[in-house]
């Protein structure tokens, strides 16, 4: 049987940082080393990691994102106009806080002539045999946690103005990646996935947000993004309630954006975290449309503990029951490193997951 993307067995796209590249990154800021000594030891381990990626049986092969210190900030740092922010901030998951410097708007935003990470996306396409992933942060993820307050008021005096630029940058990006014969791209939304949370529902209030609207907001940028992409090209969206160390920074069920999200968001299939009690069930799933799939994160890469076949299908069974086997795919239900810190499990617990998912979507779906 062939399958199209996302694959019955699949995963997020970030993969724990060998040692080595994180040594030699520390070194390349320091300057102890050049780019292109940097590049060449990021080159070897992204062969490796696409290797075991293909041996355990996965077909849509990522880079790992290892030339990436955040799944986010490396590629909206890119952009014309703009720029890290001259502040750290940060942001507080259940348990540890994440600080870095955040997208700040400095000019009005565009696609940069010489593009974005088209070079990490040529050197994985030309070294798989499967179908070569490619993961970028949303669109939507340029919303920051208290609003958009990062946009400079002298470049953006009308935020509509502001939205519309992002979406059409992105969109020459994931047209970019098209034209060099990406057919597998994954944005990554955690300002969607936020509003599940009716904590976090109602410190966007605080700040003047309306839930209803950002989602609004954020599933048109989204969908800018992938206008007039090839019919070939298949995208997909992860939910993600944030990956820092093996913790989290939201939870709550789908239920409060479910509908709108899984109708209107133009893509062939969605990434959902249903790893523990904080993703709630899988009722939302029965807004989902019969032309798209869903892959549900059963398998958690926050901790080594490795699941069970048999709990595995018992949780695909439970989805079973909102929506035809036919439109479910599994994997872990989020990456295994969104930072270059990685979270707390082994490289050999990590690869050992992704054998089970591979097993497990064998005896399900053949």
């Amino acid at each position: 049987m062939t399958f199209l993307p996302p694959f019955p067995a699949d995963h997020v796209g970030s993969l724990l940082r060998p040692k080595e590249i994180s040594a030699a990154r520390k070194e390349w800021r320091e300057g102890l080393i050049t780019a292109e000594q940097l590049r060449s030891i990021e080159n070897n381990h992204i062969l490796e990691a696409v290797k075991k990626q293909e041996e355990i049986g996965l077909k849509g092969i990522s880079d790992g994102e290892y030339r990436r210190d955040y799944w986010h900030l490396d590629f909206m740092w890119d952009f014309d106009g703009v720029t890290p922010s001259h502040d750290i901030y940060t942001n507080r998951f259940h348990g540890v806080e994440f600080s870095a410097r955040a997208a700040e708007i400095s000019d009005r935003v565009s696609y940069p002539k010489n593009g974005i990470m088209l070079d990490h996306f040529k050197f994985l396409t030309k070294s798989v045999k499967e179908t070569a992933k490619f993961t970028i942060p949303s669109a939507a993820q340029f919303r920051h946690r208290e609003g958009v307050r990062l946009a400079n008021t002298n470049a953006y005096t009308d935020l509509n103005k502001f939205w519309d630029d992002i979406g059409k940058s992105y969109n020459r990006a994931v047209l970019a990646f098209a034209e060099l014969g990406c057919k597998y791209i994954q944005i990554d939304d955690v300002n969607s996935a936020l509003l599940c949370d009716p904590i976090i529902r109602a410190d966007f209030e605080k700040y003047g947000g309306d839930p209803s609207q950002m989602l609004d907001v954020n599933i048109e940028v989204n969908n800018a993004a992938f206008q007039n992409r090839p019919d070939d090209m298949r995208a997909t969206v992860h939910l993600c309630r944030g990956n820092f160390q093996s913790t989290y920074a939201s939870q709550g069920g789908y239920e409060a954006i479910a509908e709108k999200y899984l109708v209107k968001m133009n893509v062939n299939g969605f990434f959902m975290e249903f790893d523990d009690d904080r993703s709630g069930d899988f009722a939302p799933l029965r807004f989902l449309p019969k032309d798209k799939y869903v892959v549900i994160g059963i398998i958690t890469s926050k901790n080594p503990i490795l699941e069970t076949k048999e709990e595995l299908k018992r949780r695909i069974d439970a989805a079973g029951k909102y929506i035809p086997l036919e439109q479910i795919c599994i994997s872990p239900q989020r990456g295994f490193a969104s930072t270059k810190e990685g979270n707390k499990l082994s490289e050999e617990n990590q690869w050992r997951k992704l054998e089970r998912l591979v097993e497990v979507a064998d005896e399900v779906w053949g």
